[in-house]
């Protein structure tokens, strides 16, 4: 009976830890995601950027918060930060389209090269800005006609800007 005690004790107080750093850990990331809110919208930032960044940030504090719970278990993590690597890098490849048009749509919100509303030539099309997504742009052509351009061609490519519309 001694040696079943000595040998579930740990267990259970790994476990116990465990609860605790998960509620503990929970409750902190919500508070950090309250302030991270707070603060993109005290400092301005872009309505449409905003919850992208918050959601990015919350998800990687889980991801290490899950990682930390599996370290107090006594499981090696070793294998798991290197599957989360190899998954990370293959959905990377597999959305390379996307994630250029993620990252120009980024830059393009964050520089502002033109805004909505603006007559912009590019890539043999022109058209006022009726909105700039985070994967596209939207343009509104004269004969009313909308162009969708992925943004990692609009962050590549050179723009021919107006202020007025045509």
């Amino acid at each position: 009976m001694e040696e079943i005690l000595e040998f579930f004790i740990p267990i259970i107080r790994n476990i116990v830890i465990s609860i605790f750093v998960l509620i503990i850990g929970l409750y902190i990331i919500k508070l950090i995601n309250k302030k991270l809110n707070k603060y993109l919208k005290k400092n301005k930032v872009d309505n449409t950027l905003t919850p992208f960044i918050a959601s990015i940030i919350t998800t990687g504090l889980k991801i290490a918060l899950v990682i930390s719970i599996i370290s107090i278990l006594g499981i090696d993590t070793t294998s798991f930060v290197a599957f989360i690597a190899s998954a990370g890098f293959a959905i990377g490849l597999a959305f390379q389209g996307s994630l250029s048009n993620f990252a120009g749509g980024v830059l393009l919100l964050t520089i502002r090269p033109f805004k909505v509303g603006d007559y912009i030539q590019c890539v043999g099309m022109e058209g006022t800005v009726k909105s700039i997504q985070i994967l596209y742009t939207e343009l509104t052509t004269v004969d009313n006609k909308i162009i969708f351009i992925p943004n990692g061609i609009l962050s590549n490519t050179s723009i021919i800007k107006s202020n007025s519309k045509k």
